[in-house]
């Protein structure tokens, strides 16, 4: 199991739309809204490394109003 925590911005006024797609991506595990440089962190589990960043490419990413992400692969000791 591989962890990616996700730092997400959106454009402007678009906040709550991408909140609620964000919501729909089944590999996010939790999401919280933020105050200051970044709008969100996403907790992503995924079967690798790889599948993490498919996930950040292909469904957060594309998502309308996402315009940046910063993500920070997550390992237990």
């Amino acid at each position: 199991m591989a962890i990616g925590f996700v730092l997400i911005n959106t454009t402007p006024m678009r906040e709550h739309d991408a909140h609620a797609e964000l919501l729909k991506i089944k590999e996010i595990v939790e999401l919280n809204a933020l105050f200051g440089e970044h709008d969100f962190i996403a907790k992503v589990e995924a079967n690798d490394f790889n599948a993490v960043g498919r996930v950040v490419v292909d469904k957060i990413r594309a998502i309308k109003g996402v315009i940046d992400t910063r993500t920070l692969i997550g390992v237990k000791f």
